[in-house]
């Protein structure tokens, strides 16, 4: 096995009436879409859309998309002040000063914090500042503490020179007035917060965050209060998509659980049709009797379905359309292969649904790089991604495959992330260095 390898086994036959990339094997026989390729075509189908916007205090802005940009009204700092505890001088005074020959300068007050610099300091004079006081007219350097020695209680010695504006903070260095705070299109962190404030304002326009609907299906899926008959399972897959969709800045409403039912599943996703951005339906996206998404999607309305199957493990059944301009998705039962198709098509979505603007601290999540454990073999042609736990070694970080079956969720609860084999190549070999996608 070697890392890297390519196989020439897939051919390209164009795109079909819906938009989706055709392949086939060196046999003739079709294969699903590129993750890549499904991606796009969803993007695709949903650019233009603009994201309602309104006001939020600084408070419950955290987390939200700012839809303008913020401009400070003012200079922040207001004034000249201080870095340090010391003596603000000017520094002319203190040129050539050294432990062997000290400059002496006498002292003309003190500066208090919170208030206005009312001490004069002229040529030969100092007044004592604390960190963050108002420097004094003509003062332009702050000597630290730790570079004066006092004569007594009207003059120092200066041990060491400052050069002007030395440990001090000039007017508007932080933010100029009419500089941006925070520009339009990213996550409003703490740190905004705190930059707003600090300009005086307390309201922020931010993007709505959008709404999904989560849907469960199955005659075999109960709630995680029931006791499950034989043939039963409780519902996990709305939890954690669920949880997926709050740290992906979206609003969650989980609707339930539907049986196998066209009608039933037809009326639950017409009625979140009219009160969400999203829909993600969890269930019934494998080939059989009672799958049934695929088809009503496309009864309902236009595009409808965009691709249904993913050349991806854990995911391939995946379905992902716009339906009457909102997007919506069939995710597969197995909780390792939700959470693949979240992070790979829902994520993407509710990004670009919420008005962010991709930067480095946007990207999808953190990532890490490690030495993978154990060789890691793949299917050819199709994206793996297979969980892994961290553990440091000597100083280095290893990437530990963790196997089991995609329905199991203990594997995902031991996994740190996923590394992902593309499709082209037939594996990892021992201590390669992989880049780990952490949850």
């Amino acid at each position: 096995m070697r890392s890297g390898r390519r196989f020439p086994d897939a051919i390209f036959e164009g795109i079909n009436d819906r938009g989706i990339k055709r392949m086939r094997d060196m046999l003739g026989r079709e294969q699903v879409t590129t993750a890549e390729a499904a991606l796009h075509l969803l993007l695709e189908n949903l650019s233009g859309k603009i994201p309602s916007e309104g006001q939020r205090t600084i408070e419950d802005a955290l987390g939200y998309i700012s839809s303008r940009d913020v401009l400070s009204p003012e200079d922040i700092p207001g004034f000249r002040r201080s870095t340090v505890d010391g003596y603000a001088v000017m520094s002319g005074d203190t040129f050539g000063a050294s432990e062997s020959v000290p400059g002496y300068l006498s002292l003309s007050g003190e500066i208090l914090m919170g208030k206005k610099a009312d001490c004069v300091v002229s040529k030969g004079t100092a007044c004592s500042i604390p960190t963050g006081g108002m420097l004094p007219e003509h003062a332009d350097a702050v000597v630290m503490y730790e570079h004066v020695q006092a004569v007594d209680s009207s003059m120092i010695e200066v041990l060491k020179p400052v050069a002007p504006g030395e440990n001090v903070i000039q007017a508007g260095e932080d933010v100029i007035k009419g500089g941006i705070v925070l520009k339009k299109g990213r996550s409003i962190r703490p740190q905004h917060i705190a930059a707003a404030a600090a300009v005086g304002i307390t309201d922020i326009w931010v993007y709505d965050k959008p709404r999904v609907s989560i849907i469960s299906t199955g005659d075999e899926i109960v709630h995680p209060g029931t006791v499950p008959q034989p043939g039963q399972i409780r519902d996990t897959n709305s939890y954690l998509i669920a949880g997926m969709v709050s740290e992906g800045g979206g609003i969650p409403e989980r609707k339930g659980i539907f049986k196998d039912e066209a009608a039933v599943i037809r009326e639950v996703i017409e009625q979140s049709m009219t009160d969400s951005d999203v829909i993600v339906i969890s269930g019934g996206t494998s080939v059989g009797t009672k799958d049934l998404i695929a088809r009503i999607l496309n009864d309902i309305g236009r595009p409808g379905v965009l691709f249904h199957g993913v050349s991806l493990k854990p995911g391939k059944p995946m379905i992902g359309g716009v339906v009457d301009g909102k997007p919506v998705f069939g995710l597969p039962g197995h909780p390792a292969a939700v959470s693949v198709c979240f992070d790979l098509f829902v994520g993407p979505v509710l990004r670009s649904l919420s008005g962010i603007k991709e930067g480095i601290s946007e990207h999808r999540g953190r990532c890490v790089a490690a030495r993978l454990s154990k060789n890691i073999a793949s299917v050819q042609g199709r994206e793996e991604h297979v969980r892994v736990m961290l553990e440091k070694r000597d100083d280095v970080l290893w990437a530990v495959p963790v196997l089991g079956k995609s329905g199991l969720i203990s594997t995902l609860v031991q996994a740190d992330g996923t590394i992902v084999i593309p499709m082209h190549i037939n594996g990892i070999e021992k201590g390669d260095v992989v880049e780990v996608r952490l949850f």
